[in-house]
């Protein structure tokens, strides 16, 4: 049994991982940005062992949802999935000169991963929208372009690669993962929706990757456009035919 806690798990992807793992007899902790999301996480999986609540779109909130997470003891693993979409029609701050989308999506993981107890993994929750945009370095916080919530969304995800990556890299006894959850299938290779039975969820070529004690979390990486493997004489790569089609394969982080 693993104790793993979920960022924003009261819909979507992060309320089908805490299912799922309840589901699988592990230890979860779920998150709510107010008191009312956070009955909703707990209603959504029941199982759950507790619920943290904080806005993770302030500094402050962030702050808060560390220091409620290490009251609780030290995380087998830690999935930052609290994210902010698309949709965003115009340029909201949160912080000073910090807009909403990279507040939520970028930020707070990173003041999380800081100061949450250091767990066994972190997994950060992308998207494939990060291939298809070129970011500005000097203009991460849209302060000088004319807002696109598209754009400004999918860097924020290409920063939450970049922020695995790093981890990966200074933290060698961590495993630092990214995932786009777009590339989710069910049992029948259909693309995931949260909607569906969480029992249901299936990865085409990745179930011959779950080791360690959090199933089927305990994914690799797959924001890789790398034709095959990364791994050298990896047997357990071998996609089945027409899986390769649905999902791109992975690669494997310096960590793992």
């Amino acid at each position: 049994m693993a104790r793993v806690f979920i960022t924003g798990s009261s819909d979507g992807l992060g309320r089908m991982a805490a299912r799922v793992l309840i589901e699988q007899g592990h230890e979860v902790v779920v998150h709510g940005r107010n008191d009312g999301r956070t009955r909703d996480a707990l209603e959504a999986a029941a199982g759950a062992r507790a619920a943290v609540t904080g806005d993770l779109s302030t500094i402050a909130g962030a702050r808060t949802v560390a220091d409620q997470v290490n009251k609780l003891g030290r995380f087998n693993a830690v999935i930052h999935n609290a994210g902010v979409g698309y949709r965003e029609t115009r340029r909201v701050e949160t912080e000073p000169g910090v807009p909403s989308i990279f507040a939520v999506n970028v930020l707070a993981p990173y003041i999380l991963t800081a100061l949450i107890e250091r767990p066994g993994r972190l997994v950060y929750v992308s998207s494939g929208t990060h291939h298809g945009v070129r970011p500005r370095m000097d203009d991460l916080l849209w302060t000088k372009r004319a807002w696109s919530g598209f754009s400004a969304y999918a860097e924020s995800k290409l920063c939450d690669v970049l922020l695995a990556f790093a981890v990966a890299r200074r933290w060698k006894d961590v495993r630092s993962n990214a995932l786009g959850a777009w590339l989710g299938a069910d049992e029948d290779g259909r693309p995931f929706s949260p909607r569906r039975s969480p029992s249901r969820l299936r990865h085409p070529g990745v179930a011959r990757h779950e080791r360690g004690p959090i199933g089927a979390i305990d994914w690799r990486v797959f924001l890789s456009s790398t034709p095959s493997c990364a791994e050298p004489g990896c047997e357990r790569c071998q996609h089945p035919e027409g899986a390769a089609r649905r999902v791109r394969p992975h690669l494997r982080y310096p960590a793992d």
